[in-house]
């Protein structure tokens, strides 16, 4: 009996480690896309009829993405989180994503109204440092923001899902990221 036992607690472990690899590498194969096509929507500069869009399509916010090109973080971001299909997906379904540079000249009408560069425009948003990712309810207020890369894609879908589920209105997303990893 004992030998049956321990060929039965053999096949066990050896048939956790097969799911363990087949997990892993599902998520290591997972599809990588151009975030410039799959993740951003292509930019109009003008922030009240994008409002007045994410709300007829039923988004639940505008995220902003303030960045630069020479900076390590963004590009990292890009490379290695806002390029994965499953990141991408879910963040079409319920955002209207844009980037923004902090140094760019081009002009762009602010959720207030006002036309301004979108240097002056993130100079007003305080996005100081980059990636600095903001996210905008229906009325153009912010309602999240996140300084500085993720750790990993599953952060930045925890972050998302934190904007989504409406969690920000009653707790910080360092809160509510110990609360669903509970507590670690």
């Amino acid at each position: 009996m004992q030998g049956i036992n321990e060929r039965v607690g053999q096949w066990l472990i050896a048939g956790a480690l097969a799911l363990f690899c087949l997990g892993w590498a599902l998520v290591s194969h997972a599809e990588v896309r151009d975030p410039q096509t799959h993740f951003f929507q292509a930019k109009f500069g003008d922030l009240p009829a994008d409002l007045a869009t994410a709300r007829q399509e039923g988004k639940r916010a505008i995220l902003l993405m303030y960045e630069m090109d020479d900076c390590p973080f963004c590009d990292r971001m890009k490379r290695t989180v806002l390029n994965q299909s499953q990141v991408q997906a879910y963040f079409r379904e319920h955002f209207l994503i844009y980037s923004i540079d902090v140094r760019g000249g081009t002009p762009l009408t602010d959720f207030a109204g006002q036309v301004v560069t979108e240097k002056q425009f993130a100079l007003e948003q305080r996005a100081r440092a980059t990636p600095v990712f903001v996210f905008y309810d229906l009325e153009g207020r912010p309602v999240a923001r996140f300084t500085g890369a993720t750790q990993n894609a599953d952060e930045f879908m925890l972050l998302g899902r934190f904007v989504a589920d409406g969690h920000y209105k009653t707790m910080p997303f360092n809160v509510y990221k110990r609360q669903v990893s509970g507590g670690k």
